[in-house]
């Protein structure tokens, strides 16, 4: 069932989510070539708790930490830990936050140091596939309008879609119904109605969108080892445009 958010459930969703954002401000001054992965989820965990909301992800399903830090063939639920960031490497952190019982969740890609140019166009198409995904998030449009728009975004880039792990309804839990796939035809689905809140997350290869979960049985990487990225944001389908609701 998909639940439609009253005015005083969104307020709570747009406090969750601008402490998402705020942390994302914080870690993008800490990501570069020597920092640990962990340091980087203790930063994030101090925020937030200083924030006075409680981090989303840990503890969520057995996951150990505030933040899902992923490194270039990682996809998504890398665990964090002593691993140091080297020059050229791109991280993909996901980072929720939770106030009055209500979810803000969002992703992106941040490079470290100075990248390679495929490694600067898979970024950037990545956060453009969200970002038209977002853009077919209107009220009476079809649920698929949005994963159509992202894979389409993406393939004519020549890359591909993560098939195996898609976005999400969000609310009063991390993962409500419906699910989004990042990919499809359009025009299918439930339509999109005012109140209900989704987590839009494009992931995005560039070689196969095949993927393989390594021993921890969190960490997701790609089958061929090449690079991934990851960009989410939790939106509000409104009586206009769609209402980012993780970002300052």
């Amino acid at each position: 069932m998909i639940t439609i958010k009253n005015e005083r459930e969104l307020n709570y969703m747009r406090d969750a989510g601008r402490v998402v954002a705020e942390t994302f401000e914080v870690l993008k001054d800490m990501v570069k070539p020597g920092v640990t992965t962990k340091e980087l989820d203790q930063e994030a965990e101090d925020f937030i708790v200083r924030k006075g909301a409680k981090p989303a992800f840990k503890g969520y399903g057995g996951f150990p930490g505030t933040l899902c830090t992923s490194v270039n063939e990682e996809v998504v639920h890398g665990i964090p830990g002593l691993r140091k960031l080297e020059n050229g490497d791109i991280i993909s952190i996901d980072c929720g936050a939770v106030i009055n019982g209500f979810v803000g969740d969002s992703a992106l890609t941040l490079p470290v140091g100075t990248i390679s140019q495929e490694a600067q166009q898979l970024l950037r198409v990545t956060e453009e596939s969200l970002y038209a995904g977002i853009a077919q998030a209107v009220e009476g449009n079809r649920l698929s309008d949005v994963s159509n728009a992202v894979q389409k975004c993406v393939e004519k880039q020549g890359m591909s879609v993560v098939r195996d792990y898609v976005g999400h309804g969000i609310g009063a839990k991390m993962h409500e119904d419906p699910q989004i796939p990042n990919f499809g035809p359009p025009g299918r689905g439930p339509r999109l109605k005012k109140g209900m809140t989704l987590a839009i997350e494009p992931m995005v290869n560039l070689g196969t969108f095949e993927v393989r979960t390594l021993e921890d049985d969190w960490t997701v990487v790609t089958l061929d080892g090449r690079l991934s990225a990851h960009f989410e944001h939790t939106i509000a389908i409104t009586d206009d445009t769609p209402e980012i609701l993780t970002k300052l």
